[in-house]
């Protein structure tokens, strides 16, 4: 009973505003006073800097510090052409630009926010005045952007492979495919929504004209996600020295190439992964205290009994759909990182159990946390689309539904065909 009631203060505290890792902390606290015994306090800086003290996430910085010297050294805007390049010439061409250009910065920052905000504010506007609705264009530049925590690198990948002790580069070459497919998937909602719409042919012109200089000055651009994916799947370099190596190469090639980043630039974008990374490290270390405290008081090991006497660690496919119905609910309300956080250490031992891949559940929590992102009441990533389009956010998130559902189509795949994830790590020998 006293654990319903923090859980429903919990809520309220979400409700009128109070920050995540702040409503966190105050639950827990009021969870171990609760139970009587105030050496338990001790707990809280203990479990708060241990869910921070990962050498694993050491690599979550360079991946957003590459991701914002990306654009302010002007290499996205070089992605985008050659993604017009590539894929513009077709009706609805924009829809398709949108995709690939998430598939294309999903390999350097790893981040679906990021994404939405770094092509939406381009494209959004391009694609409403090629014809498109402005929901639609909001809509799907959210959803593709969830292709970002995907395809390597990978955010929310970082934190599940530190939560279990799982390797990240097996991790990340599992997302490859599944990234892919979900790009696919949306490039043929696409070509759907084109036809129904009438969507008018793009105009390419300009760019054909000019594909040979589109072409040379986007190489300096794709070297990045070279650098990332092709270091770690071939061994070359660790995860957080690949995300080293890919801000220092887009350093050198704002300063001295395109010309476009500063000194104030620099800063800017060191200030904002200081910032973000502060926000995730934040939630996480909250979220840490909220776990022990759970595991103290069982309510962990109580769900795991009740999973284990129903019998679902015979039949994998079907623990993993029920894991994640319960994951897409509670993202449906809450951050995506406490979500990652709370439940990985939770859901992955029942997972093994089961027997199921270690990569594969890696890729399908990490999909379901996504998800979270374009799920109405609480997906950020609608809220910076609805801003970027202008769209009412309430239209938006009745426009939304069709790409979570195109989502959920692609996660039930990667849950039934087991071998999406795992042939790039076996591959690898992992």
């Amino acid at each position: 009973m006293y654990d319903l009631l923090l859980f429903i203060l919990f809520m309220l505290q979400m409700m009128i505003g109070v920050p995540l890792y702040a409503a966190l902390l105050m639950t827990s606290l009021l969870g171990l006073i609760g139970t009587g015994n105030l050496t338990l306090l001790r707990v809280i800086p203990q479990q708060f800097y241990g869910g921070m003290d990962s050498f694993t996430l050491m690599a979550m910085p360079f991946f957003i510090l590459t991701g914002t010297l990306m654009n302010r050294s002007g290499l996205t805007d070089r992605l985008i052409d050659f993604c017009r390049l590539i894929v513009g010439r077709v009706r609805g061409g924009l829809g398709y630009v949108n995709v690939v250009g998430s598939v294309v910065f999903a390999g350097v920052n790893g981040s679906a926010a990021a994404d939405s905000s770094a092509l939406g504010a381009i494209l959004i506007p391009a694609m409403v005045k090629e014809g498109f609705p402005a929901a639609y264009s909001a809509g799907i530049t959210a959803a593709s952007s969830l292709i970002g925590p995907i395809i390597p690198p990978s955010l929310f990948m970082i934190i599940y492979a530190s939560l279990t002790n799982t390797s990240i580069g097996g991790l990340f070459a599992a997302g490859v495919i599944p990234g892919l497919l979900m790009g696919l998937a949306y490039m043929l909602m696409n070509w759907y929504y084109s036809r129904k719409y009438n969507v008018p042919v793009t105009d390419t012109g300009e760019v054909y004209r000019h594909k040979w200089a589109i072409l040379r000055r986007s190489v300096l651009a794709l070297i990045a996600p070279v650098i990332i994916m092709g270091g770690i799947i071939e061994g070359f370099v660790t995860p957080t020295e690949s995300g080293a190596v890919a801000s220092i190469y887009c350093v050198l090639v704002g300063f001295f190439v395109t010309r476009e980043l500063t000194l104030r630039k620099l800063c800017l974008s060191i200030y904002e992964t200081i910032r973000n990374t502060a926000a995730i490290f934040l939630i996480m270390g909250a979220a840490s205290v909220v776990g022990w405290y759970l595991k103290y008081e069982r309510v962990t090991q109580a769900f795991s009994a009740i999973i284990t006497g129903s019998g679902l660690l015979a039949h994998p496919v079907l623990l993993m759909v029920v894991l994640s119905a319960i994951i897409f609910v509670i993202g449906m309300f809450m951050e995506e990182v406490a979500v990652m956080t709370l439940l990985a250490p939770v859901f992955y031992p029942l997972a093994m159990k089961a027997g199921i891949n270690p990569f594969q559940f890696g890729v399908v929590m990490t999909l379901n946390v996504t998800i979270a992102l374009i799920t109405p009441p609480v997906g950020a990533c609608n809220y910076i689309v609805a801003a970027l389009g202008h769209v009412p956010i309430g239209e938006l998130f009745r426009k939304i539904w069709p790409f979570i559902v195109v989502a959920l189509a692609v996660q039930a795949v990667i849950i039934a065909f087991p071998f999406l994830t795992t042939i790039i790590p076996s591959a690898m020998g992992l």
